[in-house]
């Protein structure tokens, strides 16, 4: 009796042991959504914050951080806090891979924010395609290109470089001569200005580049004052702009001269190099700090509460920031922070913008913006001359080639340079 009694006990104890962990397992269950609703999103922000570069893309990181920290201030995404992970890039575009890579497959990021060259973004796209990933990117390119894991906030090229030819041969001159890094972006834009200037019944009358980096421009300049042009266009990168502005500065060519239409220059390259040495150029964007509307003068006083009053908004900061918020109400409309979510709720996204009205074009995940073309002041921001007082649909593909041959001359590009993106670096004296 004493046994049965002792194993009737055991027995009860056992049931309800196992009625005990059964609870605790469901009850653990039963949390696990809670507690998923509570973990921050994640976000990835991959810029270059050092190398040649980060004169640049330092300041979209910075606005990317605004929007992110702007949006936990309202309460976050679908009530919950977004945590960026952010990463240098380091101006080496296997780096930027290598570290696309990460924040997909290891910080598991709902979307990416960043890259600023296109040898870096043709570098990471088919990380992002495999991993069905996404990239916001956030500066004015040179079109001939659509991905489904891409939303581009810059400009595609009827949206700056074409428009830009146009005015600058109706206001400037009609002799041209382009200048740019050597790499994918500024030889396609080029292939474009040369061609629809021969169009308008303009004159390229010189083509020279360098590699990114490259501070010698002291045959480029030889060369332009020996061609005379009426306008230089500029489509240097990164801090080989101080480089290039310095030499002509240095051989007499002034904006009185011969100006300079730039199509990567901003506020942020115009105080890193010195207002005094750039004031009266020329530069084509979709915004400038001085775009006068509610939503810009926001913008800027509350960039400038939070980094300093003298720190300055670009095109490629503003893009940056309204492709966060875009990307939040992509996320809100779907509930979820998955891209495979969101993917749908993405197009067709629009807000009122700093610089205007922007869309998420459906059929191509590039954006509706607003095109400007500006002078540069004394005081370092632009006196803006011209704008298209309404949005642009952006044409990713420019019409005046068949898409097959825009294809072919990119191929051509990647090949020889023997399958990059950019030209090496000049290895001794040029």
């Amino acid at each position: 009796m004493a046994d049965s009694g002792k194993r009737r006990r055991n027995f009860v104890a056992a049931v309800l042991l196992a009625a005990i962990s059964c609870a605790a397992i469901y009850a653990a269950i039963a949390a696990w959504p809670n507690q998923a609703r509570n973990r921050p999103i994640k976000v990835g922000v991959l810029h270059s914050l050092s190398g040649t570069m980060a004169v640049s893309e330092r300041t979209v990181a910075d606005a990317t951080l605004y929007a992110i920290e702007e949006l936990n201030r309202r309460g976050g995404v679908l009530g919950r806090r977004v945590e960026p992970v952010v990463v240098d890039g380091r101006s080496d575009w296997a780096v930027f891979a290598a570290a696309a890579d990460r924040l997909i497959a290891v910080e598991r990021v709902s979307a990416v924010f960043g890259c600023w060259t296109s040898a870096c973004r043709k570098t990471v796209r088919p990380v992002f395609e495999h991993r069905d990933a996404v990239l916001f990117y956030p500066v004015q390119y040179e079109g001939l290109e659509q991905s489904p894991n891409i939303v581009y906030t810059g400009s595609a090229p009827n949206q700056q470089i074409i428009p830009a030819i146009k005015w600058t041969l109706d206001n400037l001159g009609r002799r041209l001569f382009l200048v740019g890094s050597d790499y994918v972006f500024p030889r396609t834009a080029n292939k474009i200005i040369a061609a629809q200037t021969a169009a308008l019944h303009g004159q390229v009358v010189g083509e020279a580049y360098v590699p990114l980096g490259d501070q010698d421009f002291a045959a480029i300049v030889a060369e332009i004052r020996r061609t005379k042009p009426d306008v230089i266009f500029n489509t240097i990168n990164g801090d080989s702009n101080l480089g290039f502005f310095r030499a002509l500065r240095a051989a007499g060519i002034t904006p009185a001269r011969i100006p300079v239409m730039s199509f990567s220059i901003a506020e942020a390259e115009v105080k890193a190099i010195g207002p005094a040495m750039l004031a009266g150029d020329y530069a084509a964007r979709n915004y400038f700090q001085s775009v006068d509307t509610d939503e810009n003068r926001a913008f800027v006083s509350g960039f400038k509460a939070r980094y300093g009053q003298d720190y300055v908004t670009t095109d490629s900061m503003e893009a940056a920031y309204f492709g966060v918020m875009l990307w939040a109400k992509a996320v809100e409309e779907a509930g979820s922070p998955d891209f495979r979510d969101f993917r749908a709720t993405i197009k067709g996204q629009s807000m009122a913008a700093p610089g205007g009205t922007v869309t998420i074009d459906p059929a191509t995940q590039h954006t509706w913006k607003t095109v400007r073309i500006g002078r540069i002041r004394p005081d370092g921001n632009f006196e803006i001359l011209w704008d298209s007082q309404r949005p642009v649909r952006p044409v990713p593909f420019p019409s005046f080639l068949p898409k097959g041959e825009w294809i072919s001359f990119l191929d051509q590009l990647y090949g020889g340079w023997d399958g990059n993106w950019a030209a090496p670096a000049r290895k001794g004296p040029p």
